[in-house]
Order: structure tokens, then sequence, then C-alpha cells
């Protein structure tokens, strides 16, 4: 399917990928802001949020990276710079697996290739804490009118503890394409991941970002804008 997208800037285009639960604009408007003077910027709703309606989630990573790929050829993009965070992270991850010659490069934040030893009592915690969001009569409100789709189905999925997709994240010596791993430092799953993956490819560059953890993209942009553009240039100059 072609995912909803917005469109800002001119320039080499970055696409971005949000997390879940959110869309190309309540996640990435402030970063957006920083960018549209110097690229072209694209904003997706990936299937099941925002205003790419579906009701077909049960295979949502597969399906979601060839939505990338009809929605990179319903704008034209040759290639483009992409960056995904949390589960936005996992499709772009996917993507640039089975589609390096569409990239030049991959941004990814919120992702671990490992889960951590206390794992179930997380997952617990995390469980508890959605049946209590789906209890909160204005937060339901808000996601109903953020999503046409049945966002529910996101946290219904996520109960399963085995949620997690480690046989993507566990190896990306595979991604051809080079590579930033940004990181809060309070995420110590996250940060472990970080030396993890540049033991995996020369071309990897990890910065971590002091006062952030999870949500890295959202409780620093400025940081994280910085070092994406950075990133960007950097290999821009090289190709050049």
């Amino acid at each position: 399917m072609i995912l909803h997208s917005k469109v800002f800037g001119t320039g080499d285009p970055i696409v971005f990928l949000h997390t879940g639960l959110q869309t190309g604009e309540s996640d990435f408007s402030e970063i957006k802001e920083q960018l549209e003077g110097a690229h072209q910027v694209i904003l997706l709703d990936l299937r099941g949020h925002g205003k790419s309606f579906s009701d077909k989630l049960d295979d949502f990573l597969v399906d979601s990276i060839e939505d990338i790929n009809e929605t990179f050829q319903s704008l034209k993009i040759e290639d483009a710079h992409i960056v995904g965070c949390s589960l936005g992270a996992f499709v772009a991850l996917g993507y640039a697996k089975k589609y390096p010659n569409h990239l030049k490069s991959l941004t990814i934040s919120g992702v671990m290739s490992e889960l951590p030893s206390n794992w179930p009592q997380l997952h617990k915690e995390d469980t508890i804490k959605q049946t209590m969001l789906l209890e909160d009569h204005a937060t339901v409100e808000y996601f109903n009118q953020l999503h046409d789709s049945d966002w529910k189905q996101f946290l219904h999925m996520a109960r399963d503890e085995n949620w997690y997709p480690l046989a993507l994240t566990n190896d990306i010596s595979d991604v051809k394409v080079p590579m930033l791993f940004i990181v809060g430092e309070g995420n110590k799953a996250e940060v472990k991941t970080a030396s993890q993956y540049q033991t995996m490819k020369e071309d990897v560059h990890v910065s971590v970002i002091p006062f952030a953890s999870h949500l890295v993209h959202s409780q620093q942009p400025r940081q994280f804008v910085t070092t994406l553009q950075q990133f960007i240039n950097h290999y821009t100059v090289v190709i050049n």
C-alpha cells in the first residue's frame, strides 16, 4: 500500500519513520523544522497509523517494508536517507536489508540486538501501563483522533512476550549502506547494542546522547538533528 506522506522543503530527501502509536507529524514536527531548510523532509505514516488506514496488521514488518517501497515509487524517490525510531527503526532496518539500492544511508534509534535479562519483568510492566492507557478516556480519545485505523491492535500484539523482532535486529552485517545508530545513555540495553553493532561492520557510526533514553529523538531533538546532519554531510562529501 502507498503510505500517507507529508513532504517539506527541497534538496536531498530524508524519509522519517515514526515510533509506535505516533505519526510522521506527531513524532517529527520539531525535527522537520530544523531540517527542511536544507533537505526535502518526508514524513510517513506507517500502516495502521495516522492516515495510512489498514486493518491488515498480522504481518506488520514484512508488509511495511513493501509499503515503503511502493511509497518511494509513488513519490518518485530513486534513493534517500532513511531515519527510523523504535517501531520505525525496525521497518527502516528491514528496508535497508532488502532494498539497499534505494538508500543513501540508514539512521536508527531505539533498537536492541538482544533482550536484557530482566525482559520478562520489563514486558510485564509495559503490559500493565498499556492496560492503564486503555482505561484513560482522554488518552483513548486522543489516539482515536490521531489514527484512522484500530490502533488498539498494536497494544494487543505487544502483549506477546516474544513480540520483539530479534531475527531482524541481532545482526546488521548484511546492511550495505552507511549506518548511524543514535542511542540515549539512559537505555543500557541499547547502549550495549551500539557497541555490538560496531563490531559487525566498518561503516557503522554510533552517537550516545546524554540525558535521553529510548525516545532520544524526542527527548533531545537538537542533538539528534546535529548528529544526523553531520552523518549525512560526511557521506554526501565522500560520495561526491
